[in-house]
Order: structure tokens, then sequence, then C-alpha cells
């Protein structure tokens, strides 16, 4: 082959290259640029702008500063829909943000009478384990459901200060709510009776950490009321109720408002309970009322649907006669009317038929009087012993066998009346129980008129006065915190709680003292107590910090061994960090080497403003936002 063929052939090559090469480069250009342009406009319809574009060969660069992480994945996202994913490079950066702000933790405790679930978010630093022992330790091993979450941040303030109060608290309430976090405890809880509500509530009050806010919700259910009961009277002292029951809020001021309407004035209660005979109590108590209001007077008594009227000795009989009749007449069905009209007793020159006994406010009884026969007698005090104690009750009634046959129902009736009261009498006669006294039950008055209503049938006629003193409630009458802490400081300033040297072993002579304070605290009820141990500056800081620690314990220990309720109660040492007088002499380091007993009261809490509250503030105040809303036409209202 010639030489020219060879050069001609080599450079055709060399030129189809070329040209190749060029044609190459030129494509790859053009995709570059359309891929640059694409994302760049896709890029711009997300507003994603901060993000810069760049085309090398196949691949599309991606840089810049994004806001955040979401907004980085966007504009991946974004680049990734106009070419090919695997093409697009991430080399954004994340614009540094603030401190993530920690989460807010809250645990919410359901219990019921089987079971406890746990619900919320804890502090990695919160022991889970103990709380789920100790909640295991209330409900049993397997009863326990635990829902909690945990996040890697510090515990805020108060934390476990507002847990331990919720966990103490739960132990009481088995059927309750107790939602926590570190500012707040709120409770929302049943109890049994009214009397359990009001004990609750003041006990949480009073345990409720200083600082710790606190919201009680506690609901007790309508009792049942069995026999479903009222009764009314009107004597010589004016109208008024001895016992009412009404089924629901209607009901009970409908019967209220018939009373008012003859005469009762001042407060009027009547219970709301479940057991009602008829729909239309309410109508038939109005229609009772209203009949022995014409009578004049008497008593009228429901116990269920039967309806006792009981006219007052002299009572027109043509009246009486006209007044039941129409009572009678107008009476819802079920109803049924036993009216009695007594006849006027002729005097008796024997001495009166009747029976008394006497409860004195030491708790005495002295029963006298007559009674049936010895059976009745030996009954009686046996029912007296078991009611009040074997060792107050004496009896000196005398034996009368001329009384009715149904006497010993009535004295056991009236003894056991009685029994509701603090101190009072109890007066049985043929045709009448009159019961007086005073009670720290606000409920006496319903409760007596029920048990006698019940025990002595329709005609039973009885009159009750008792009187509710609040110094005789138990729980109305607890000294309030403060008052606790002035008594336990009256007892130290006449006897010094002190201890053996160098010891935290109570000494003899001081443990009467402690005798006297346990007295108190048993009757100041549930309360929040720090007991706080000091001493003078001798020795070590450290040796006094823990003898201090160790006899303020020893104290509270001492309060245990009494008997004294101590689950709300700390020992706290304070060594010598609070003088009271001067360390130099030796009056001074006597004074320092104290017992001190601290109440702690719940500080208020300032109400927390929730978002939608702090929305309408800004709306109220923001003059666009009010401008706005003056502009919006009347039909997009």
């Amino acid at each position: 082959m010639r030489l020219s063929s060879v050069f001609t052939i080599a450079g055709t090559f060399i030129a189809a290259g070329v040209v190749s090469l060029f044609a190459a480069s030129f494509a790859v250009t053009m995709i570059e640029e359309n891929s640059e342009i694409g994302v760049r406009r896709a890029l711009d319809e997300e507003g994603l702008a901060w993000a810069e574009v760049h085309a090398g060969g196949l691949q599309v660069f991606l840089t810049g500063t994004a806001p955040s992480e979401a907004s980085r994945f966007r504009a991946v996202s974004s680049a990734g829909s106009v070419v090919d994913a695997a093409r697009v490079i991430d080399r954004m950066d994340v614009q540094a943000t603030e401190g993530i702000a920690p989460p807010r933790f809250s645990i919410e405790i359901l219990r019921n009478e089987s079971n406890i679930s746990l619900i919320g978010l804890i502090p990695v630093s919160t022991d889970r384990d103990e709380i789920l022992d100790r909640l295991k330790a209330i409900s049993g091993e397997d009863n326990v459901a635990d829902l909690l979450q945990t996040a890697d941040f510090p515990p805020p303030s108060g934390w476990k200060t507002a847990l331990e109060f919720g966990m103490e608290s739960l132990e009481n309430l088995p059927r309750s709510k107790i939602s926590i976090d570190a500012r707040r405890v709120e409770i929302t809880a049943m109890a049994d009776s009214p009397e359990a509500k009001r004990k609750l509530e003041t006990g949480l009050a009073r345990a409720a950490p200083r600082g710790l806010g606190l919201v009680v919700d506690i609901s007790a259910p309508r009792p049942v009321i069995t026999p479903f009961s009222l009764r009314f009277v009107i004597d010589e002292n004016g109208p008024r109720f001895d016992s009412c029951s009404a089924n629901t809020e209607v009901a009970r001021d409908r019967i209220i408002a018939a009373a008012r309407d003859v005469g009762v004035t001042g407060k009027a209660n009547c219970t709301i309970g479940l057991g009602v005979p008829s729909p239309n109590w309410a109508s038939a108590a109005e229609l009772a009322i209203a009949a022995l209001d014409r009578i004049g007077e008497g008593s009228v008594t429901f116990a269920d649907a039967d309806i006792s009227l009981v006219a007052a000795e002299g009572t027109d009989p043509d009246l009486f006669d006209q007044s039941v009749g129409e009572l009678e007449t107008a009476l819802p069905d079920v109803f049924t009317v036993h009216a009695v009209l007594p006849k006027t007793v002729e005097n008796d020159h024997a001495g009166p038929a009747e029976f008394v006994a006497t409860l004195s406010p030491e708790g005495l009884v002295h029963m006298r009087g007559r009674i049936g026969d010895e059976l009745l007698r030996e009954t009686a005090m046996s029912f007296a012993k078991a009611r009040f104690g074997s060792d107050v009750v004496h009896n000196s009634a005398r034996l009368d066998d001329s009384l009715p046959k149904e006497w010993a129902v009535r004295v056991l009736a009236g003894i056991e009346s009685l029994a509701r009261l603090s101190n009072g009498a109890v007066t049985v006669s043929p045709d009448r129980i009159v019961i007086k006294g005073n009670t720290g039950n606000p409920d006496a008055s319903a409760m007596i008129s029920r048990l006698l209503s019940e025990r002595l049938g329709d005609a039973s006629r009885f009159s009750i006065d008792v009187t509710y003193q609040e110094q005789l409630d138990p729980v109305a009458s607890l000294p309030t915190p403060e008052e606790c802490e002035a008594q336990i400081k009256a007892v130290q300033t006449e006897r010094k709680i002190s201890f053996e040297p160098g010891s935290d072993t109570i000494d003899a002579g001081a443990r009467k003292a402690l005798d006297d304070i346990a007295e108190i605290l048993k009757n100041c009820g549930p309360l929040k107590l720090e007991i706080a141990g000091h001493t003078d500056s001798q020795g070590r800081d450290v040796m006094n910090q823990q003898l201090s620690q160790a006899r303020a314990q020893s104290v509270l220990n001492g309060l245990r061994e009494r008997r004294v309720l101590t689950s709300t109660f700390s020992a706290v040492g304070y060594g010598e960090t609070q003088p009271i007088a001067d360390n130099d002499t030796e009056e001074g380091r006597e004074a320092n080497r104290r017992i001190e007993f601290r109440v702690v009261l719940p500080e208020p809490t300032e109400e927390v403003e929730t978002t939608l509250e702090s929305v309408e503030r800004d709306m109220a105040t923001d003059p666009e936002t009010e401008t706005e809303e003056e502009d919006i036409p009347d039909d997009e209202n």
C-alpha cells in the first residue's frame, strides 16, 4: 500500500474522532445547561432560592445553607423530580439552630380496682423501675401497664417533688386519674361518700408540697337511700324537715320550694340519692306538705311509697278527714296514705310510762325510766354496750309488765338513734319518741328519721331536735396546720426534746414531750411536716450535719412508734448552719441544739396562660387584627 493511502485513511479517522469529540462535548454541555436550568426553576417554584445549582458532567451539585433540615430535604427532592435522583449530589449545609427546647415531661396515671396504667414522657434520669415497683406493690405484679416514653433531657425544677406527691396520693385513691408535671398535679377521683370526699380533699390540700399547683376534683356517687324517705314536721317550733330525700336536683328544688311556701326559713337540706320508688316523688311530697299545712300541726313521713300522716292531738276531725281525703285523691299512683288522728291521752297518776337514755359529752350513757321485762333489760344493756362501749353504760330502769307490746322495739330504736349523736337524750313514750342533742354529722337528723321510720312503721310519731355543731365534726373541727404548729411549739417551750450527749438517742426525760406532740399530731389530720434537727458549732461540720440528721430521724421514728401517720413527714438535718443563739456561750450552744417542727404549706401558684388564651389576648390587643376583623363582611362571619 502506498504511503499516501495510509495517511488518507489515518486522516479520516482522526477527523471523525475530532468531530465526535466536539459533538460529545456539545451534548454534555447541553445536558449540563438543561439540567441546571430545570433544577433551578424547580427550586425557585418551591421557594428555595437559597440553594445553589452547579452541573458537572451528568451530576448536579446542590450547595448553599439550608435554614432547616426539612428545607434541605425539600431541595434534594425537588432536584430529584427534574433529573435522576442518582445524579443529585447534596453538598448543602444546614443553618445552626438554637438548642432544642426540652419537651414537657408529664405522667398520667389511671387506676381502677384492679389495674394501673402509666402514660406519658419522663426524663431518662427518672428511676422508672422504682415507679413500677411502687405501683406493683399497690396493684399487683401483673396489673401495671407501662406506656411511658423517655427523653434524654434534664428533669425540670420541681419534677421529682411533683412525682413523689402524685405517687403518694395514688395509694389512697383506688379509683382515680392523676396527671403530673413539674409545676402541677391534677387529681380526679371518686370517693365512697361525701364524708370520705371531704377527708380526701382536706388531706390532699394539707399534704401538697409548697409551690406545687394542685387541682382536685373528687366526686362522691349518689348514695342509695333505703328506705327512700322524707319527714316534714309542723309543731310549736314551726315547720321543718327532719329528713329529706330527692332523686334529682329539680325534685329537690321543688320539694324545698313547697316547704318555703308553708313557712320554712333558713337553710333546708335535701339529699339527692338513688332508690326513689316513683318518678313522681316530688309531686307526692308537694301534696303531702300542703295537706299537713292545712291540718295545722303534725308530721308527714315517707318510707318509699308509704306515707304516714300523723296529726297533732286536738286536731279538728272534720278538717283532718277532708285534708286526708283530698291528699289520697290527688296522689300519684303507687303512693298510699296511712293517716292517724291521735286520741287525747288521759292523765296517769301513777307517773308517765317512759324510758329515757342520756349520752353525756364524755361518752357516758345512763338509762332510766321503765322497761318491759328482764329479757328486755338485758337486751337493752347488751345493745347499748355494743354501741357505746361496755364500761360507760349504766342502767337504772325499773321493770314494768304493763307496757305496750311494741315497747321493746321502741326502746331499742331509741338507743340506736342516740348512738348517732355526740351527746343528747332520747325519750320513749307509748305514743312518741323524742330525740334531742348535738352531733358532728350534718346528716344525722335524716339518718335518725330514716331509722325510726323503718323500725317503727308508718304510724310512728317521733320528734327530732338535733343540732349540728362544727366543733364535733371530725373533719371540720380539725385544727389548721398553723394551729398544730403553734401547739407543738407550746409543748417544746415547756419540755425540750433532748438527746444523750453525742448521740441520737432521745433522752428519757424528753419522752413525755414526744408523747404530747404525738397526741397533737393525731388530732391534726394529714399535713406536710418537716422535722428539722440542729446542733451547735462544736465539732466538724460534716459530723454535726450527720448527727442532726440522725436526731431528726429518731424523732420521726419515735412518732411512728406512737402510731402517728408520718407518710407526709420528712426528717432533715441542718447541722450548725442555722443557729438561733451565740455559740460562744454554753446557754447559746444549748439553745442551738434543738428539734424544730415546721408545717410545709403549699404556695399559691399563678395560673398558666394557655395557648388559646394567649392568642385571644394578642388578637384583642393587636390593632391590625381588630381592623381586619371589622372589615370582614357579615356573610363571612
